[in-house]
């Protein structure tokens, strides 16, 4: 039986992320995506990478966002447009069961999209031109319980398909990061 993880685009291709320039952050969360990749192969799961909602809407050149700038009509929109293919996949593999085993879903805790148990919330808004309070503004941005804008609307999705309790979703960038490697196990 061939085992199967979707994951979040991001955890196969960094160039798609907003640009960082934290460098312990980026060391961080590359060594936790290698550990991910490294028993991802070694335990031969198949790989479906989900697409980024940000890039496929913004690209490359975006700036930072939190998961409330994304959560409006049209961005759950967008979400659910480049997600239908993907509940179509699922679906297909689930009806062919004896041949593969769906282990669930990957996102990224921190994500404003992608986010699972945790997504970085503000009340971001508005022109940086003439902004006299920018730096206060960036410093309200905080990590809460809860999922980005994608990962709410992909529970919606397999909600209404009836999956909601068949399919696990769990996240990389957790605060307790093994629990995404257990998937894999």
């Amino acid at each position: 039986m061939q085992k199967i993880v979707f994951t979040a685009h991001c955890i196969l291709n960094t160039a798609s992320k907003v640009v960082l320039y934290n460098q312990e952050e980026i060391d961080a969360e590359e060594a936790l995506r290698k550990k991910f990749m490294r028993q991802v192969i070694d335990h031969e799961i198949q790989v479906i990478q989900l697409p980024c909602p940000e890039f496929t809407l913004y690209g490359a050149k975006r700036w930072g966002h939190v998961s409330d700038q994304f959560d409006n009509v049209f961005f759950r929109n967008h979400c659910r447009k480049i997600l239908t293919p993907v509940l179509d996949q699922l679906k297909e593999y689930l009806a062919n069961g004896r041949r593969f085993e769906i282990l669930g879903f990957v996102g990224v805790d921190g994500s404003p999209s992608c986010g699972v148990d945790y997504t970085c919330r503000a009340d971001w808004y508005g022109s940086f031109d003439c902004r006299t309070d920018l730096q206060e503004t960036l410093r309200e941005c905080r990590l809460e319980r809860g999922p980005g804008v994608f990962m709410s609307v992909l529970k919606d999705m397999l909600k209404e398909e009836g999956l909601e309790n068949e399919i696990v979703i769990t996240s990389l960038f957790a605060p307790e990061p093994d629990k995404c490697l257990n998937l894999v196990k």
